[in-house]
């Protein structure tokens, strides 16, 4: 068996959340963070060879649980099942410590509107509608795990109507 290096702080700090929760019984806390690290762990031997993750890679699993969680509330509140959706809810917030915070809507706007300015510069032309991916692209570089590509997708359409 190969020595894993742990190269990340949040994976490492998600087991010592999960000890910390082991010792003091919560068991919400324990079992969430023991399929984000099970997700994590599928995440690095995925593909032709195995790697420790990255924080950023990290960071993008959790995204994925938390988006997971909050589908299942959906469907469970539709179909009237609001003690899972509550659980579902609770999960969501523990995975939720551990993204960046996300910018605001007027941050989130500003940024869109910087990105749309500076393609426009070189050409003197403002990106329009056919240009929409790549100002998407150009604007999800900067905001990074800050901002859902949901989120972006609508700033960025608003800004180019």
């Amino acid at each position: 068996m190969s020595e894993q290096v742990d190269a990340g702080g949040l994976k490492t700090r998600i087991r010592a959340d999960l000890t910390t929760a082991m010792k003091a019984r919560d068991t919400l806390t324990t079992g969430t963070l023991r399929m984000a690290l099970a997700a994590i762990t599928n995440a690095e031997v995925a593909g032709e060879v195995a790697k420790e993750l990255t924080d950023l890679e990290v960071t993008a699993v959790i995204t994925k649980e938390v988006k997971k969680r909050h589908e299942s509330i959906e469907i469970y509140r539709s179909a009237g099942r609001d003690e899972l959706a509550d659980k579902e809810s609770a999960e969501a917030e523990v995975l939720e410590r551990y993204l960046p915070q996300q910018l605001s809507d007027d941050e989130l706007a500003a940024l869109v509107a910087g990105v749309v300015s500076s393609m426009t510069e070189p050409s003197g032309e403002a990106p329009g509608m056919k240009q929409m991916g790549a100002v998407i692209k150009a604007v999800k570089a900067k905001a990074g795990a800050q901002a859902d590509g949901a989120r972006v997708a609508t700033a960025v359409k608003a800004a180019l109507a």
